[in-house]
């Protein structure tokens, strides 16, 4: 995306958080709904703000939109004119019911074919075939495509790569010895126009974590205590946003992430013998798991070294499956246990990028930080 179009979605989120806060449930304690926070919602009523903002993204991923795009060019300025009907809505609306009709006809309702089915990242499908794709050097293939095939080739069990990415790390004694942490270092996405602003990462066993990013326009705070989790962030369509089901695997995983000594219990029904793939040009072995809630998931590790270097998540939303993916580098020591201090993660409508510059091990935190936040203030304006 380019950096108008990442500075549209920002403006448009900023919009929606200023406009929300007096009709969305500051309360946090359930999922909010799509039609209780959005209006003019038709097609998709019934489901999370998480997986409706989703669903907005998978969109934008199969036909190479932006907000304005599909909703008129005033909206970024006015979340109230978002509700405002266009015939790309319209549309939208007829596809949605086409393609729920032709999965439930032909496939059982099993979801088969989604927009990007078609689509392939333009707002017009191809009807045509192109010799220039038949005949031309086909592009490499994504590593995060691949999956197990009908005879999987002889790899090592999920169990013997966990085993290695332990060692790797540094042992279970040394990984067990690490029962807490604070980090400090800095944080840039579409929320921050990738200008760099201060984080600070605070991590206790058995998986808990709050990271709180101080964005020009207020604090964003991620908190999973151990068993829920919350976003409350001014650039987001509620001030506290409540996670459930896949949407909290990640959170959870994450936080498993940050004291991996038993990843095993992680994730359950693990499975190997992915094909071979790479990743920056280096060998890397993959297994699956399932969270929780139900979301696959994918872990690539480096094949020489051990170490984590990838993570793909799939979550389910009403017209199609989206990842979200982190990429882990610049793995350093901390007391004795070799720690990332570099990630970035990417997803349908955003990315972002984390550096750390600091890491204390061991240290008492407050149960304080990993507590229910408090709903995000309205956006502050962001003077530079």
């Amino acid at each position: 995306m380019n950096l108008g179009w990442r500075r549209t979605i920002r403006r448009a989120m900023e919009v929606a958080s200023l406009c929300l806060l007096g009709i969305a449930s500051a309360s946090g304690q359930t999922e909010q709904k799509a039609e209780e926070v959005f209006k003019n919602v038709q097609v998709l009523k019934g489901i999370s703000v998480n997986e409706f903002m989703g669903t907005m993204g998978f969109f934008s991923a199969s036909l190479g939109l932006n907000c304005v795009d599909c909703h008129i060019s005033e909206s970024s300025g006015d979340w109230g004119r978002y509700a405002d009907d266009t015939a790309l809505k319209r549309t939208t609306r007829r596809m949605i019911l086409m393609v729920n009709n032709l999965n439930k006809s032909e496939f059982g309702g099993r979801r088969a074919v989604t927009c990007y089915t078609c689509h392939r990242y333009t707002g017009h499908p191809k009807g045509v075939p192109s010799l220039a794709e038949q005949y031309g050097t086909p592009p490499p293939d994504d590593p995060n495509e691949i999956e197990i095939l009908g005879q999987a080739p002889a790899t090592p069990t999920a169990n013997q790569v966990l085993d290695k990415y332990l060692q790797a790390l540094g042992g279970t004694q040394r990984l067990a010895n690490l029962t807490s942490f604070v980090a400090k270092g800095t944080y840039e996405g579409y929320d921050t126009d990738f200008e760099k602003v201060p984080v600070d990462i605070f991590a206790k066993t058995p998986g808990q974590r709050t990271t709180i990013a101080h964005l020009r326009i207020g604090d964003s705070t991620t908190t999973y205590d151990g068993r829920a989790g919350w976003v409350a962030s001014p650039d987001k369509p509620v001030p506290l946003l409540t996670l459930a089901g896949q949407d909290l695997d990640g959170l959870k995983l994450e936080g498993d992430l940050s004291f991996p000594a038993k990843i095993q219990q992680a994730l359950d029904r693990w499975r190997a013998g992915f094909p071979k793939t790479t990743i920056a040009d280096r060998d890397v072995q993959v297994i699956q798991g399932t969270g929780a809630g139900g979301s696959r998931v994918k872990l690539f590790f480096d094949k020489e070294s051990g170490l984590l270097v990838r993570v793909v998540r799939y979550t389910q939303t009403a017209v199609g499956i989206i990842p979200a993916q982190t990429d882990y580098s610049d793995y350093r020591d901390v007391a004795g246990v070799k720690m990332p201090f570099h990630w970035t993660s990417t997803w349908t409508d955003g990315q972002s990028t984390t550096e750390l510059s600091e890491v204390q091990p061991n240290v008492t935190i407050n149960a304080a930080k990993f507590a229910k936040p408090a709903p995000a203030p309205p956006p502050k304006t962001a003077a530079r």
